[in-house]
């Protein structure tokens, strides 16, 4: 196998982790889009995912960029 399919395929491999991470995220009442981001990049952290227990809390609301904004200010 030469470089390129490698290279190819772990290009499929990051975005099916991603992908997988961000759906199985939302399931388990987590943030979805840090889960795919990172999974995206080191896709063995999906199976880190797998291994949480859902969050029975309600997950905390993210402040707006404009709140951040006024916060800093």
């Amino acid at each position: 196998m030469d470089a390129i399919k490698i290279i190819a395929l772990w290009g499929l491999v990051a975005i099916g982790a991603a992908i997988a991470a961000g759906v199985i995220a939302a399931a388990r009442n987590r943030d979805h889009s840090w889960w795919a981001a990172w999974c995206f990049v080191v896709p063995p952290m999906l199976i880190v995912l797998l291994l949480l227990p859902r969050n029975a809390d309600v997950r905390p609301r993210r402040p707006t960029l404009d709140e951040e904004d006024r916060e800093m200010v």
